[in-house]
């Protein structure tokens, strides 16, 4: 798959880089691990489901089992405005959600073998430290290779892989150590590619 057919998404416009993120699944392992780090709550209790309707865009299970899910037509505008004017929301001029149209809503877990680069983001995060700033810099890094055409789609999360496994993980301590890795990461793909001829 070339850039080209990858960056056909089905419901989101999201440009090139998010939509590449989109089709290995990368987007879904990097917002687990905001999750956990915006909300405070155990990977063990964050799930990714695939649900190629693009309606439901997260759901909180509650203590009696119940669930509260998040609907609307697939439109970044939504959140990016709720993000601005939080805690408040603003007139979008998004088209609302018809419930009285006939729709169907499909979920299904993920492929973790298929989709490596989820499982990637998830023990990147479990293991915490670097790990996650290596493994957005890596993956950036990727993205940017197959976009311009000097690596295939599937060599992604194989770039992904080698620099996790090259680029130690260290404890955060200060913003600098993060910076190091991200360099580290995107120093360690660039060489993969040099030496691959890409």
């Amino acid at each position: 798959m070339g850039p080209a057919q990858a960056l056909q998404h089905p419901t989101w416009s999201m440009g090139a880089k998010i939509t590449i993120d989109s089709a290995t699944l990368m987007n879904k392992g990097l917002e687990v691990i905001e999750a956990h780090m915006l909300f405070g709550l155990p990977y063990s209790a964050l799930e990714v489901v695939v649900h190629p309707q693009s309606i439901v865009h997260g759901m909180a299970r509650l203590r009696d089992g119940a669930l509260i899910a998040h609907l609307g037509h697939p439109d970044m505008r939504v959140p990016i405005s709720y993000a601005l004017t939080y805690p408040n929301r603003a007139a979008v001029p998004a088209r609302p959600l018809d419930l009285t149209q006939a729709f169907s809503l499909e979920f299904e877990p993920p492929d973790l073998e298929t989709f490596g680069c989820l499982r990637l983001a998830i023990e990147a995060g479990q293991a915490g430290g670097t790990a996650p700033a290596i493994l957005n810099a890596a993956n950036e890094s990727a993205v940017a290779a197959f976009l311009s055409d000097r690596i295939g789609f599937l060599e992604i999360e194989a770039l992904v892989a080698d620099a996790l496994a090259a680029v130690p993980t260290v404890p955060l301590d200060e913003l600098a150590t993060v910076l190091a890795a991200d360099a580290a990461a995107r120093n360690r793909v660039e060489s993969q590619l040099a030496g691959a001829g890409a």
